[in-house]
């Protein structure tokens, strides 16, 4: 490779290799255009692709913090940030620059206006890929905050029932020592039925612990109560002439910041034609009141 090339020269040969999947070989290329012009954010953005595609989070996230030192608004940076941070279980960090990355192509309204080099090379549609992506953080989050109330809840289980343990011992040993002094019946009968209770106590309590158990495997929201668009359950569901099923909020946000059509049949589509799904929203909501974790979900 000639070593007196421009550093968008070197960006153009690293796109070519990044093409080609040869991502070591378009790092390079990358890292000499930094290395001539270390002021472009795109430069960054593009190795911080490569670097992702690799599996090299930490290095991904350098270089998406880098681009985005020079331009906080591009979404490219947040987005890349976001997958990066994702991956490295930094659920929250994650989900503030995708949806930083989102509100961002809403307020650019049109999305390939503002994805540019790889994303246009690449027909590379950032709205759907930060949905999926937010939509995996999301998720994930949840599912590592229901392991700690899991956590919890066994540690709370296991302390109550030691709880009841050490009382019905406490009381067996009484019972023994009461029937070693003749102690009164009344009083024998009394320590009997504590023994008796705490049985049922720790009966009732595993049950009940069981109980939860068995509604949280069951938690999962269906797929048709979720949009096509950002995937998370709907809350205000309307119907295209075509026959399709959107959450209010992405739909119109789709059609503001990519095009007046229906991005499933690709048939045109204004806001004006959107009509209140009325039967999904009963199902949604009637879901939702005997689900309430999938508030949080």
């Amino acid at each position: 490779m000639k070593q007196d090339l421009s550093a968008f020269e070197f960006k153009d040969q690293g796109n070519k290799y990044y093409i080609l999947h040869k991502y070591d070989e378009a790092i390079a290329c990358y890292s000499r255009a930094i290395i001539r012009n270390p002021s472009v954010p795109t430069f960054f953005t593009n190795r911080a692709l490569c670097y992702l595609k690799l599996q090299q989070w930490e290095l991904a996230s350098a270089d998406a913090r880098r681009a985005l030192e020079m331009d906080p608004n591009l979404v490219k940076g947040h987005c890349f940030l976001g997958q990066a941070l994702l991956e490295m279980e930094m659920y929250d960090d994650a989900i503030k620059h995708l949806q930083r990355g989102t509100h961002i192509l809403h307020i650019l309204f049109c999305l390939y206006n503002c994805a540019q080099d790889l994303a246009k090379d690449q027909k590379l549609n950032f709205g759907d890929e930060i949905a999926y992506q937010l939509r995996i953080a999301r998720k994930k989050r949840w599912n590592q905050l229901e392991e700690k109330r899991i956590s919890e809840e066994i540690e709370l289980q296991t302390y109550l029932n030691n709880l009841i343990q050490q009382d019905k011992e406490r009381h067996k040993q009484k019972l023994k020592m009461d029937l070693t002094n003749n102690v009164d019946k009344e009083e024998i009968a009394r320590t009997q039925s504590h023994i008796e209770h705490c049985n049922k106590y720790e009966a009732e309590l595993n049950a009940m612990f069981a109980t939860l158990d068995i509604r949280r495997k069951k938690r999962d929201i269906p797929d048709y109560l979720c949009g096509k668009i950002s995937f998370e359950i709907m809350r205000d569901p309307v119907i295209t002439p075509s026959g399709i099923t959107y959450d209010r909020k992405d739909i119109e946000e789709h059609l503001q910041r990519v095009g007046h059509f229906d991005p499933v049949t690709r048939n045109p589509l204004t806001a004006e034609q959107l009509i209140p799904n009325l039967a999904m929203k009963e199902v949604v909501d009637a879901f939702l009141a005997d689900n309430e974790w999938a508030n949080e979900y």
